[in-house]
Formats: C-alpha cells, structure tokens, sequence
C-alpha cells in the first residue's frame, strides 16, 4: 500500500498502473536474482560439459557415488577438479596415470620406494576417430588399488545419452605380483553406427633413450622395450617392459560393446655397471617374455581377484575420521589418500610367492605384537605426516620417505622391514598414540584433543584385531569403546581405564565389544591398557603411583578454569562505582542545593 500511495504521486508514465506493475516486476526479478544468482553462476561455472557428453558422464559418474561416500575413493571431474596425482603401485613400481610416467625402485629392501622416474609411458592411449565432444573423470579407489577413468564422447548435434560412446578405463599396478601393469578396457557403442578407435602403442611416445621392438611370444606378437635410469656412481638401472601388442584400431560394431584387457611386465635390474648391460638385459628380457606368457595363459579375472583381494587385506586396518571439531585434525579424506599413497610406494614382501615358509612366519609374528611402535606423542595433528594436499608423484616419494623415518626412529622398524602391512601398522598406532610395551598395548592419546571421534580398526595383537574407538556420548563428553575380532584359536584379552583402579575387563567375553570412561591421571599416563595377562593389570595399578584420578570434564575444567577471580571482581566493582556515579548525578539533579522541582505548579 505505501508503495502504490508512492507511486501514484509520481508525475507522468510512473502514475500509471501498467507502470507500477512493470516496476513491481523489476523488484521482484531483483530479489530473485539476489537469492538465486549464485547458484546460477556456480551452474554457469560448474566446468561440466553440456549435451550428451555430459550428461553420459554424470551417469557413469554416478556408479563411483557409494564408494566415495564410504570414504574409499576420491574422484576428479570437470566439475568438481581434484589436484591430486592418480596413481597405483606396489612399491617395486609407481604409475602416474595422468602424466603417463612409470617410476620404478632400484632396490627391492623394506623401506626402500620407487624412486627413479623413466622415459617410459606405460598407459595406451585410445581415442575415437572423428570431431566429438569429450568428457573424463577419473578415481582412486583405495580398497581395490587402482585408478578408474571414464571418458564419454558424443557428435556435436547428438542432445541424448543414449548417442554417447563410453570408455571405461582401469588402471592396475599388481599388488601380489610386482612386475605386472594391467590396463583394462571396456568401450561401449549404443549407437546405430559403427564407431573407430586409434590405439597409440607406448612405443610411439617414447623418448631417445628407450628402444621399442617386436617380438614373437608363442605364436603372439609382443613389444619389448627397454631403457636405462642414471643413479649414483655412474651406475644404471635397467628396465625392460613386455607388453602385449595390439592393433593398432579398434572397430566397435553398432550397438555393441568390446573389452580388452592391456598386459605389461616390467622388469628391473639392481645398479649396476656399464660392463655388465648385456648379460643384465638378457636375463631381465628372458624373465619378463616367460612372464607374460604365463600370466597370458591364465586367467585375467582371477589375475585381477588376487590383486583386489591384496588390497582388501591391507585396508582390514586403517583409520576412520567420524567427527572432527576443530581445523587442524585430518579429514577422512586426508587420511586415507595418505595411506593409500604410502601403501602404494611400500613393498609387500608377505605377498611374495617366493618368501619360503620360515620367513613368512617370522614377518608375520613381527606384525602380531611390535614392541615399543610407536613411541612418543601421536601423529594425528602432524599436517607434514598428514598432508592436506599432496600434488605430485615427488610429493608423494618424499612423503614416503618421511614416514619411513619417522617410524624407524619411534621404535617400528620392526613393522617397516615387514613392508606395507607393517607400515600400515604403524601409520595406525602413531595416528593414536597407542603403543606396544613388553607386556601390554597403552592408548596415550592426549586427552585434551579427544573433542574428536575416530576409530583405529585392525592393530595386531597377537592373532586378534582390535578395534578402538574415541566416541562422544550425547552431552559432548569421550568415552572409549573396544572390541576384538578373534581370527583363530581363542586367546582372552583384557583391558582397563586409566590408573586400573577397577578391575580388568575381558574384551573377548562380548561381541559387540566394551565402552570404557576416558579418565585423566595426574601425573599424566595412559588413558587405556590391554593384555592378554590379567596378573600384570591387576598388578599395573600399584605401579603408578599416582596423585590423582579424574573424569575428562573435571580434568578440562581445571585446565580451562575460565577467567581469574579478580577479573570477575574488577569488571563487578565498575559496573558498582558507575552505578553509584549515576545515582549521584540524579541526586544532585533533583535533591541537591539548586535542584529543581519535580512537579511544576500550574498556578
């Protein structure tokens, strides 16, 4: 109403009604433009191809939902760009999948990764023939150790999905067999014609100092190509890849779909010198072709079972962020991208085929109880161990490197000559605290950062797998919760608080495990034990001589008291004397000498 009082003041066109719609219209139009804008710049900007081509891949796109949600693969899409390297290794080599570079480790010890980068591109590249518009995502996916890549390419006047052509891409560094690269590839055509892919060979793009040649392999044409890496000492590393060869064009059939399955061997020698090339380069290329020809003449799919199956092992262990509170502890994403890319440049010598039985009993038995891993204070807020960002396969060897040392020097060299399994152990316990003494398994997690819940699942000890978790109940406050996966015979295990006041609980007696109340000592010790022997809990609580017990919130509030008395006292003591200031002023206003009447008379 006040606006159309306003308006019908106004001289000329605005008096008129059509005139105060139109400007009605306007003011509205505003409005929505000031609530919806930015949603419509950001779906201007997104970066995500139009037509079909973008609407095939947000479909595809979709299957890798789920799994991204559960916390076990990231992915990166024209929408949503992700500057992290896609890689898959097995700690013998490293590939880069998106600068198509093969990194490969001079020395085949625990500790030691994939170092050497080489000319060598091991990715084929297939394109389709003709002027199409193309869109890609790809994603790491942690639990199966490999590298997902989905393109979808369409005609330019094609507006449907159903006129898209995809190629689905997998991308796989064999876990259990160190010397295998296997790409996979399924295209699929549902167009009413016939379309044509270009194979490019890795031998078109390799630089001067691989050769490329082509072989006979039981009756199969292979390429072998071969290289040398400079190190240290005017020595070299030899590398000799075998790859299956291919046409070099693909025709896909209308509505029609085709698969094929890419395999390399890559071989590699120790340094060596110059004198020895010949004799190094003959047994590296009779041992890579009698590979290949036998991994041919199996089956692919159980190939590549056995490579998931490595991989689902690994990740029984590993840590799941579940809240986080504050800026400075990791994401769930942070934390599994650091221990994928650690678990892809550490080799795995209890998978070797070769470790005869004595030392893979040895390397297991180390895993089951690593006594004194991890000393010192836990790794959780360490942001270099735990890097938000990590852009680079360098980036990622110099990670590497600096957790192998950072474990070595807190007592876990044990777990690192066990390779990635002992080396996710270890990641495992240092992000808690939790530490193995000569004859129980302590959480020292600082309690003055358990504002946050995570769980640690699958540490060793002995032949079980505990799980411990740092919850919050519904006021705020932590609790611990324990559990224990028996795997073979059982073995009783027992746990108990801070101080071990209370008598130790059986942890293996309940399923569905055990909550413990977070209690803080004085001095400082441990916030929880576990043993398989009763007799020493029981005894603990004699042995550490402590001042006091207290739960977390009492423990917090005397940390955090708040601001000091005489704080309190000056800001009261103000608030007085100004109160008492006022009371003056109106005193003297109306009470003191001069002061003026309250009720003036009439008369």
């Amino acid at each position: 109403m006040w606006l159309q009082q306003r308006l019908k003041g106004l001289p000329g066109l605005l008096s008129s009604s059509w005139a105060r719609r139109l400007l009605v219209g306007l003011l509205l139009l505003l409005i929505f433009y000031w609530y919806l804008g930015a949603d419509w710049a950001l779906f201007r900007g997104s970066g995500m191809p139009g037509g079909a081509a973008g609407l095939c891949l947000l479909a595809e796109m979709h299957r890798w939902q789920s799994i991204v949600e559960r916390g076990e693969g990231v992915y990166s899409s024209p929408q949503d760009r992700l500057d992290a390297p896609f890689v898959s290794g097995n700690g013998h080599m490293l590939v880069d999948i998106d600068s198509n570079k093969l990194w490969v480790a001079s020395s085949s010890q625990p500790g030691s990764a994939p170092v050497h980068q080489t000319d060598y591109s091991p990715r084929v590249g297939i394109q389709l023939e003709g002027k199409r518009a193309e869109a890609r995502a790809s994603m790491l996916w942690f639990r199966k150790g490999s590298v997902l890549s989905v393109r979808c390419a369409s005609p330019a006047a094609a507006d449907s999905a159903r006129d898209c052509l995809s190629i689905r891409e997998e991308f796989v560094v064999h876990r259990s067999r160190p010397n295998v690269f296997l790409q996979r590839v399924h295209v699929k055509n549902p167009t009413d014609t016939a379309a044509s892919f270009d194979v490019s060979t890795p031998s078109s793009s390799l630089g001067s100092k691989f050769s490329t040649s082509t072989e006979k392999q039981e009756e199969r044409e292979v390429l072998l190509s071969s290289g040398r890496v400079p190190v240290e000492n005017n020595r070299m590393v030899l590398v000799v890849v075998v790859t299956k060869r291919l046409s070099s064009r693909i025709q896909v059939p209308a509505k029609s779909e085709h698969k094929d399955n890419i395999l390399s061997v890559v071989w590699t020698s120790e340094p060596i010198e110059s004198s020895k090339l010949e004799q190094t380069f003959s047994a590296l290329r009779d041992g890579a072709k009698q590979e290949l020809g036998d991994l041919l003449r199996g089956s692919m799919e159980d190939l590549v079972l056995d490579h998931q199956q490595a991989w689902a092992d690994l990740f029984i262990s590993g840590v799941e962020m579940r809240k986080i509170t504050d800026s400075h502890t990791p994401s769930s994403h942070t934390v599994n991208t650091t221990l994928y890319y650690i678990l892809c440049s550490s080799w795995a010598p209890l998978l070797d085929q070769q470790l005869n039985k004595d030392e893979h009993a040895r390397l297991e038995s180390s895993l089951n109880y690593a006594d004194h891993c991890f000393s010192g204070h836990a790794t959780m807020h360490a942001e270099n161990l735990w890097p938000a960002r990590v852009s680079s396969t360098a980036q990622i060897l110099q990670l590497v490197t600096l957790w192998t040392l950072t474990l070595q020097k807190r007592g876990c060299k044990v777990l690192v000559a066990a390779g990635a399994h002992g080396v996710m152990q270890g990641m495992v316990l240092s992000f808690g605290g939790l530490q193995f003494t000569e004859n129980h398994l302590q959480f020292q997690a600082d309690p003055d950062v358990l504002h946050n819940s995570y769980a640690l699942r699958g540490i060793h000890y002995n032949r079980d797998l505990i799980n411990l978790a740092v919850l919050l109940d519904v006021e705020g406050k932590p609790f611990l919760h324990v559990s224990v996966k028996q795997q073979e015979q059982p073995v009783k295990l027992y746990a108990c608080e801070a101080g071990c006041l209370n008598e130790p609980v059986e942890l293996t007696s309940e399923v569905k495990g055990h909550t413990f109340p977070v209690m803080v000592t004085q001095p400082i010790t441990p916030l929880l034990y576990i043993s398989t022997d009763l007799r020493h809990l029981q005894d603990l609580r004699h042995t550490l001589h402590l001042k006091a017990i207290l739960a977390h919130e009492e423990h917090m509030a005397n940390r955090y008291p708040g601001l000091p008395f005489l704080f309190w006292f000056s800001v009261a003591s103000l608030i007085t004397l100004f109160h008492l200031f006022l009371f003056k002023l109106i005193y003297n206003e109306y009470c003191g000498p001069g002061a003026k009447p309250l009720f003036r008379s009439k008369v």
